[in-house]
């Protein structure tokens, strides 16, 4: 080997030690170099991984444990209702116009922070109207606990705690619509043991979901007249819950509801009263949210507190699902209220449903253990999966001296499910209630000796009752 070459070796061999000095100098500078966010404090930083996970923007480091994603939805809603018999007179005839309607705007961030800390705030903007949906703080740092504080769903009803976007039919059952608690403000702890096993207990007070709730939260401070507290627990036993595509849920809920509580706010004189305060307010449309009569409904005063009861049970195997629930509310009275609208007997008001969906090209069913609910399906084909379903829910609001109504609906429905972000469905309901679902004395639930419309059940002849078919459509995408 001559000198020349000696020399190129040695020249090439010092040029690779001055790139690797000159590159690990580099990055000791960036990772020392100084950042400052807005208020002038130095901050830690790092390096993201951008990606697209089914369509939806992720911005992920997880050495650091930290992840934050977009979550958005819009549902866009067509209904149109036929063969009515009775219900609200317009003109002389039986009256219950369709429509359109933007059934959900959502728009959501969420963000793992440092691996056990999570973050959501989620706000919905349905046909112009805003609404807070979840504001939570999460933290998973204990084995086999998660703590939740904030606005969201309480654990009751895996109907009613299942994401929308994931719902078997547009709209939920009338006796979740009905009685299952939604969104609060409070405190919840999950635990989950085991694949088999899964309980929950929280604490919750007021509704926080607009101004106005928030107003009438306020307006009754200043009386010295405060919220209440609520407590829900839930137990779920899931046997199979190691398998991806069969097992059974058979679910346990239950709740004390302080009656202290409002979602409106009527001002009678100088006497403050407030639907919901010392009372109740229990109403729902038939499985319908374009058309907002309610024919089903309530309002007495005297309530001391509520006891609210769940049973849930439902199988799965590859791409069938049958998902039944029972749901029953007790409000006992307050013997010394005074100016109580009915007597103090306790009452009671119940429902149910019973619901099966099919996959019907090689898709199966997924169950979620850590949450105890369905989630979105998988998809046989590379065109989508069609799923049919069929469901029936009843809701009795009748007690002694308590009318109403009951009401019960036979719905059919059909999904196409495109991919992981689209998908349309429609869904057929024939509706049928009984003559007290006068929608509180506005609509008429028959015709009297004389042959006019009545809403007093007292007075209605023959013929009576509120029914309807309904055909509903939507179109949703979620990114």
């Amino acid at each position: 080997m001559n000198n020349q070459t000696i020399t190129i070796r040695i020249c090439l061999l010092l040029l690779l030690c001055t790139a690797g000095v000159t590159s690990a100098l580099a990055q000791v500078e960036e990772e020392q170099e100084v950042r400052l966010n807005q208020y002038n404090v130095k901050v830690d930083h790092f390096p993201l991984r951008t990606e697209a996970q089914n369509c939806i923007l992720v911005l992920e480091n997880p050495a650091k444990g930290y992840k934050f994603w977009m979550d958005n939805r819009v549902q866009f809603d067509a209904a149109t209702y036929f063969n009515l018999k009775n219900g609200m007179i317009i003109n002389g005839k039986p009256t219950m116009p369709g429509g359109v309607s933007m059934r959900r705007v959502r728009m959501a961030v969420k963000a793992q922070i440092a691996h056990y800390w999570y973050g959501e705030v989620d706000l919905n903007f349905s046909n112009g109207v805003f609404e807070l949906e979840d504001a939570i703080i999460r933290f998973d740092g204990i084995r086999n606990v998660e703590l939740s504080f904030g606005n969201f769903k309480e654990d009751f009803s895996m109907e009613e705690t299942t994401t929308s976007r994931y719902t078997t039919f547009m709209e939920r059952a009338m006796v979740v619509s009905c009685f299952a608690p939604g969104r609060h403000i409070g405190m919840q702890a999950n635990w989950l043991p085991s694949s088999f096993l899964r309980a929950s207990a929280g604490v919750s007070w007021q509704l926080i979901d607009n101004a106005d709730t928030r107003y009438n939260v306020e307006e009754y401070n200043k009386v010295g007249k405060g919220m209440g507290a609520n407590y829900t627990g839930k137990i779920v036993w899931m046997p199979w819950g190691s398998q991806p595509y069969y097992g059974l849920h058979i679910g346990y809920n239950a709740s004390y509801r302080n009656a202290k509580k409002t979602d409106d706010n009527v001002i009678d004189g100088d006497k403050l009263v407030g639907r919901g305060y010392d009372g109740n307010y229990f109403s729902t449309r038939n499985t319908t949210a374009i058309n907002r009569t309610k024919f089903l409904s309530t309002e007495f005063y005297g309530v001391k507190y509520d006891i609210l009861q769940g049973f849930e049970l439902a199988g799965y195997k590859d791409g069938l699902r049958i998902v039944g629930e029972w749901i029953t509310n007790s409000s006992v009275m307050n013997k010394n209220y005074k100016g109580a609208t009915v007597n103090m007997d306790t009452k009671h008001f119940w429902g149910y449903y019973v619901q099966a969906s099919c996959l019907l090209f090689g898709g199966k069913q997924r169950y979620d253990i850590t949450q105890s609910e369905f989630t979105q399906p998988s998809r046989g084909r590379e065109w989508g999966d069609i799923e049919l379903m069929a469901r029936f829910d009843y809701l009795h609001l009748n007690t002694q001296d308590i009318k109403g109504g009951s009401g019960q609906n036979l719905a059919f429905g059909v999904v196409y499910h495109i991919n992981n972000n689209v998908k349309m469905m429609l869904n057929y309901t024939l509706s049928k209630d009984d003559k007290y679902a006068n929608n509180k004395g506005k609509a008429a639930i028959g015709r009297d000796i004389n042959g006019d419309y009545t809403s007093n059940p007292k007075l209605a002849y023959n013929d009576f009752g509120v029914r309807f078919n309904s055909l509903q459509a939507r179109i949703e995408i979620d990114f």
